[in-house]
């Protein structure tokens, strides 16, 4: 008789995990206080009072800078529309680099193709899955314009070195903080810590305002640079008496008033909701460490990491089988989340493909003709052959496990089942020879 439920055993959870929602009486009263005014968004594509939007939005933005302790928030549609401004802001063109990471959302690597600058990828590090410092100077060329790193999973970038290289090649540093509000890197927290940095607001996100992000810096021009192209640039330049032209081709990604208020109320509980992952991920840390073949993933020393998925390294040396077969069977074990339950049960193998295996890379076609990759102006090779990075390439195929269900909705008797999956499997390995 079976005892794994992959071949025909029973399973050890038969209940859906809980839902994780954080929006409650607060957020809909704020919601209802927008409606009651009528007004559902305050910005004009001109050069008005009103081209930095309404009451609620600016005054998101102040708790937010206030909060992370930034001299400027600005509000944007989401993250990818952040990036794309930051990216903006730095004055990218024709002909420029982008150093960026292959293992994360798509957008950070896409951002310069918007304007036509060559995305170059750089590989990860080993035990913390963020871009890695040696790699990113290996591909620095006379080219590079720019470096967008990412917080992948929650934990804050190698700043001390990174922001080094990025100085001694006068280069700006965008620093993709989607996973990792509330992190923190030597005491200072994780999206502050290059030229511009950007947050999201995503509905699956730590706190979220359904889609919505946030991009902060302390330089002045950067954060006008990105209120311009946020909202309609070039219609504004003129009668506002900007000099710079570079990237004025504006946009509408303009936050509404309703997402501002409810993404007031949402910061408020960013302490709180950290707070309960934080002790979720501790609990299963422990557990899962006694599993042999698991290894819990690393964090940097002095950084504290706000763990948007859950990742851990899988050693099929020690146990005999490969990791995608082993997954299956803890998969098996247990239940979709209630709510999500579309999207199956939250662990998976690996995270995303490594972004150049993208048919956009591998076919170089991103605009007509070719470009940006074959413009004049361009005078590199682009490079993205399969084995381009070799970590990245071994975390996806090989190694690497992550999953949400350590979200503060997890009970410990939800996390016990968690955590009696993966010791079933081990236990019972062998029948998945």
């Amino acid at each position: 008789m079976a005892n794994l439920a992959i071949q025909g055993g029973p399973k050890v959870r038969t209940t859906l995990f809980p839902k994780y929602i954080t929006i409650g009486a607060e957020e809909k009263e704020a919601v209802g206080r927008v409606i009651d005014s009528g007004i559902l968004s305050n910005f004009l594509g001109c050069w008005h009072e009103h081209f930095y939007g309404g009451p609620e939005v600016r005054s998101f933005e102040a708790e937010w800078a206030k909060y992370f302790g930034v001299k400027h928030a600005i509000a944007v549609n989401s993250a990818t529309s952040g990036i794309y401004c930051a990216l903006g802001a730095t004055g990218i063109g024709p002909g420029d680099e982008v150093i960026v990471s292959p293992y994360t959302m798509s957008a950070s690597s896409v951002a310069p193709l918007v304007y036509n600058a060559i995305p170059v990828f750089a590989d990860i590090e080993e035990d913390y899955f963020c871009l890695d410092p040696n790699s990113i100077e290996e591909r620095i060329t006379p080219r590079t314009k720019a470096i967008v790193v990412v917080d992948i999973f929650g934990l804050p970038y190698h700043r001390d070195a990174i922001n080094v290289i990025a100085k001694k090649h006068n280069l700006l540093v965008v620093e993709d903080c989607a996973q990792g509000p509330g992190a923190m890197y030597h005491g200072k927290y994780a999206g502050t810590l290059a030229d511009l940095g950007i947050f999201s607001l995503n509905y699956h996100k730590h706190i979220h305002t359904g889609e919505g992000g946030m991009v902060v810096t302390d330089n002045d021009d950067l954060a006008e640079k990105v209120r311009l192209i946020r909202n309609h640039a070039e219609a504004v330049v003129g009668a506002k008496g900007t000099s710079s032209l570079i990237n004025m081709i504006g946009f509408n990604y303009r936050m509404t008033e309703l997402e501002a208020a409810v993404g007031k109320e949402q910061l408020k509980k960013l302490p709180n909701l950290l707070e309960r992952r934080l002790t979720n991920v501790t609990y299963l840390t422990k557990q899962l460490s006694q599993i042999p073949c698991l290894e819990p993933a690393k964090i940097r020393e002095n950084c504290k990491h706000s763990f948007y998925v859950h990742p851990i390294k899988y050693h099929r040396e020690i146990a005999g089988i490969h990791r995608n077969r082993f997954i299956a069977a803890v998969q098996a074990e247990l239940m979709p989340t209630e709510k999500r339950e579309k999207e199956g049960i939250k662990i998976g193998c690996g995270y995303v493909q490594p972004l150049y295996w993208q048919p956009i890379y591998q076919q170089l076609t991103a605009y007509p003709q070719g470009c940006p990759w074959t413009c004049e102006k361009y005078k590199g090779k682009p490079d993205y052959h399969k084995g381009l990075c070799p970590v990245t390439e071994r975390m996806h195929l090989e190694i690497l496990i992550t999953h949400e269900l350590m979200t503060p909705s997890m009970t410990k008797p939800d996390l016990d089942d968690v955590v009696a999956a993966f010791a079933k499997v081990w236990k019972y390995r062998e029948e998945l020879a």
